[in-house]
């Protein structure tokens, strides 16, 4: 049976004046189907991401989510439908304990009000759903820690947790390796992985790092300049000799391609 469609973006472009960062770039994400973007640095990842996210507005073209035209909706309009981002940057809230980050798009996701996190921590059967989700990223046993007092690496993995606290169908994951060791990103490929593979999240990377999106990615799309320059297998990516031709400009090896 052919997964849904989750996301399909038809023909977009953005351009900044007169600078065209898309040029009618169209694919489609199935839900289930843990996809990676790549290309070599200005292809227009990021611009690609803050269309699909809502931070930018295309030019042309459309943007669609579980069959709806979101072209115009707003980007908090797209995650109250489940359609989520992470950052490269970390977005968390250092001077909380790892529980109150996690309890905060809990409060957003059930409805109810900012009135003091201290008291809804109290409460059962929310503080007992956020233990959960950290448990499932791999955070047990860390929920009293104030965030800024952690690694990196488990920083990161905080904000995989807020982003799953709000039940996402599609999870945007911006350069979710960057600044890590090799230890923490082998941990980070495991934990997509394994998310993907056992929850009704689906995954899209943009990772710079080809041994993260060989390892992990079913389906590879690859921008160069602006344009959709090939999409397919990660075999059929490797082989492709206009993905290699584009990558020259940097370290070929160093890309793994």
């Amino acid at each position: 049976m052919t997964e849904p469609i989750l996301l399909e973006v038809k023909e977009v472009s953005r351009s900044f004046g007169k600078f065209q960062a898309l040029r009618q770039v169209s694919l489609e994400i199935r839900a289930g189907r843990l996809c990676a973007l790549i290309g070599p640095n200005g292809a227009g990842k990021t611009t690609f991401y803050n269309v699909v996210s809502g931070r930018y507005r295309p030019t042309g073209g459309r943007v669609f989510f579980e069959g709806q035209d979101i072209t115009q909706a707003p980007a908090h309009r797209r995650v109250e439908m489940g359609l989520l981002r992470s950052f490269q940057i970390t977005n968390i809230f250092p001077a909380l304990t790892v529980l109150e980050n996690v309890l905060v798009p809990l409060v957003v996701q059930h409805g109810k009000s900012f009135a003091c996190l201290g008291s809804i921590a109290k409460r059962r059967d929310m503080a007992e759903e956020a233990e959960q989700i950290l448990s499932r990223v791999g955070l047990t046993g860390q929920s009293h820690r104030v965030v800024s007092t952690l690694a990196y690496g488990d920083k990161r993995l905080i904000e995989i947790a807020i982003v799953l606290a709000r039940r996402p169908r599609l999870v945007l994951l911006d350069e979710p390796t960057a600044g890590m060791n090799p230890e923490e990103t082998d941990r980070m490929i495991r934990l997509v992985k394994e998310l993907s593979e056992r929850s009704e999240t689906t995954f899209f990377i943009t990772e710079h790092d080809m041994k993260v999106v060989f390892s992990v990615a079913e389906r590879i799309f690859v921008l160069n300049q602006g344009s959709l320059l090939a999409d397919g297998t990660p075999d059929e990516i490797r082989a492709n000799p206009e993905v290699k031709r584009a990558y020259l400009g940097g370290s070929l090896d160093a890309a793994g391609l």
